[in-house]
């Protein structure tokens, strides 16, 4: 079930991928597949749809992630989602915050297949674009339950297997799974993301269950060497936070993998596109500090590295926004190119 497309893709991260990081995210690889922030059906359905689906078409190919419960609002926000030209939409089915929980969506939704099932359904019926689903291997009702964290035994599989399944003869063939287990409640973000353990022999036997599905893997990959791993027994990788922080990662990673030439992305030449970028954007109107706020893991490693991400900070805090910021920002950006490459 490997197909090029979806070989190496950046996790949706709320209050990360917005558009700003994800345009400077493409600069380091043309085939890596973005995907959006989480955004709720209900607010695109009944909220300002035009600034929440807004994108460029640099960004591609690019996915819409959406949250909710409800399989008509659902199919609404998808189908306004493929107008806009979004290249996939995915419903999440794995995200464990308490805001997400309280919402009856994200995590959660493993406990209830049926539903997912209903919601894919409905989606799929909506759009013509493919409709994927993002997931953890499992669900704990509470953190109390710890000792659990680190046990996966028949059952847990066995509940696995049948949300897969359900969720699959709805017509879903492209999962991509969190390999650790969600728990609802007592744990922040980051302590779902870093305290249950990976699992990733789960989503090995879940591959070798359903062969005809597409399944990716997802979390605590931090390097190509990891990836690559990965990738001799899993339809694609997504790496998440470590993207963020360290971005040329994806240049790395897009080397190994698709050995098409492509060069990698320069400090130097990805600064030169985003003053570009962030000219305009700002003259719209953007702050100058919601673009280069995605910007400061450019010189991750190297020795000018603190450096540059004080002057962009610094820098863009000082600028603001507005025409005169915009007159400015190629200035800022050449400034921290300069210490970047030092």
């Amino acid at each position: 079930m490997k197909t090029q497309q979806y070989l190496i893709s950046v996790a949706p991260m709320m209050d990360w991928t917005d558009r700003h990081c994800r345009f400077f995210l493409r600069g380091f690889s043309p085939r890596v597949r973005l995907y959006t922030e989480m955004i709720t059906a209900a607010a695109i359905v009944h909220g300002d749809r035009a600034r929440l689906l807004r994108f460029s078409e640099d960004e591609r190919p690019l996915a819409l992630q959406l949250g909710g419960s409800e399989p008509a609002l659902l199919a609404a926000a998808a189908r306004a989602g493929a107008e806009s030209g979004y290249d996939e939409i995915n419903l999440n089915c794995g995200c464990p915050s308490d805001r997400v929980h309280a919402g009856a969506f994200g995590a959660c939704l493993m406990q209830t297949p049926e539903r997912v099932a209903d919601c894919v359904a409905a989606m799929r019926d909506a759009v013509a674009v493919p409709v994927t689903v993002k997931m953890r291997i499992g669900v704990l009702a509470e953190s109390g339950q710890r000792a659990e964290l680190a046990r996966f035994d028949e059952q847990d599989y066995a509940r696995l297997r049948e949300f897969t399944a359900t969720v699959a003869q709805a017509g879903c063939d492209h999962f991509i799974v969190h390999a650790r287990k969600a728990v609802l409640g007592g744990l922040s973000p980051r302590e779902n993301r870093e305290v249950p353990p990976l699992r990733f022999e789960v989503v090995q036997w879940l591959k070798r269950e359903f062969p005809q599905l597409w399944i990716g893997v997802n979390g605590g990959l931090r390097t190509a060497a990891q990836s690559e791993a990965a990738l001799r027994w899993s339809d694609g990788v997504m790496l998440g936070r470590e993207v963020y922080h360290r971005p040329a990662v994806l240049s790395e990673l897009h080397r190994h993998v698709f050995n098409d030439g492509w060069p990698g992305a320069e400090p130097t030449s990805m600064l030169e596109r985003m003053a570009a970028y962030a000219e305009r954007e700002v003259a719209a109107g953007e702050r100058v500090a919601s673009i280069t706020r995605h910007m400061l893991g450019l010189c991750a490693g190297r020795p000018g590295a603190r450096r540059y991400r004080q002057c962009l900070s610094e820098g863009a805090r000082a600028l603001g926004g507005g025409v005169q910021a915009a007159a400015q920002v190629n200035k800022l950006l050449r400034e921290a190119a300069s210490l970047c490459a030092a």
